[in-house]
């Protein structure tokens, strides 16, 4: 094996593994009844929920640039690929429901690019303005903060306030600009980066 495919596989071991990601983690949100929610690792039998939140996305909003609905199978080899890859791929789950989920993934499949992910948040319908993106960042942050990471990067489709506050808020800092690199619904979408540095 060649120095570049060592350093690749010494880099991956120290990712974060899957098995000791957060579990069983009851986090107090800013709902103003306070109930309890649970942040943990996304299990194979989630895959039906998260795929559903998905494609409510899919069918009303520029927030993806998918344009055809998945089905479960599909969301489970995404979260596996996540697993398998070293990344975190986290859920919200309220009384058995699972109301938000967030993610890492590979910003670039170049090796120079293994120190940076990017992230995702998304939100059941119904259960938005509840504080649960940020309650999935926030862990999903720590998460990431575990492993050999130095930039976290979000891509937003805009125009999406709620998206750029959110990031803003944990300190993210726009840092490119794409006009026009999307069409759906008839009319083209700009997309914007935001970038965390860590350490």
């Amino acid at each position: 094996m060649g120095t570049c495919g060592l350093m690749l596989k010494k880099t991956i071991r120290k990712r974060l593994n899957p098995s000791r990601t957060v579990e069983n983690i009851l986090c107090r949100s800013s709902i103003r009844d306070a109930k309890l929610m649970q942040i943990r690792s996304a299990k194979d039998d989630d895959a039906l929920d998260i795929a559903y939140i998905y494609n409510y996305y899919i069918a009303t909003s520029h927030a993806t640039f998918e344009i055809e609905p998945i089905d479960e199978a599909e969301m489970l080899r995404r979260i596996e690929e996540c697993w398998y890859s070293g990344y975190p791929f986290l859920v919200c789950e309220e009384n058995d429901e699972i109301v938000g989920y967030a993610y890492g993934r590979r910003f670039r499949v170049r090796q120079a690019y293994l120190h940076s992910v990017e992230v995702t948040v998304y939100v059941r319908p119904g259960h938005t303005e509840r504080g649960i993106g940020k309650l999935l960042y926030e862990k999903l942050f720590d998460e990431i903060r575990k492993g050999d990471f130095h930039a976290i990067i979000g891509g937003i489709s805009l125009p999406n306030d709620a998206s750029i506050k959110l990031h803003e808020n944990f300190g993210f800092e726009k840092v490119a600009h794409f006009r026009e690199v999307g069409r759906k619904f008839d009319r083209w979408i700009d997309v914007g980066y935001w970038q965390l540095i860590l350490n």
